[in-house]
């Protein structure tokens, strides 16, 4: 009966040991939590851009992965680019910024 007890939450603990390590983030890939702290971001970024009346909010695109948030799309000027990565860095979380809009 020991052996059998035994047995049994041995293999409830590997089953949670593989729960808790699939949940860990790699250098490639986001863990559950960096995951929803970036949707977060994103959203901050985005409705920051919106309410600012020099970018137009639909020409640029925001994405964030761990904590570095990307501008992509288009805008009118490099001032307009410019501002676009002022308002993402001042953000609380964000930790850095890509610039890869471009100006038409």
């Amino acid at each position: 009966m020991n052996k059998t007890r035994f047995i049994r939450h041995f293999f409830m603990g590997l089953v949670l040991v593989a729960f808790f390590a699939g949940c860990a983030g790699t250098q490639k890939q986001e863990s559950t939590g960096e995951y929803i702290d970036d949707t977060v971001l994103t959203s901050k970024v985005k409705a920051e851009i919106l309410n600012d009346p020099m970018l137009k909010v639909f020409q640029i695109n925001v994405e964030t992965f761990k904590g570095v948030v990307q501008l992509s799309g288009f805008v009118d000027s490099a001032n307009a680019s410019a501002r676009a990565v002022e308002v993402a860095k001042a953000v609380k979380g964000v930790q850095s910024v890509k610039n890869s809009l471009i100006v038409r």
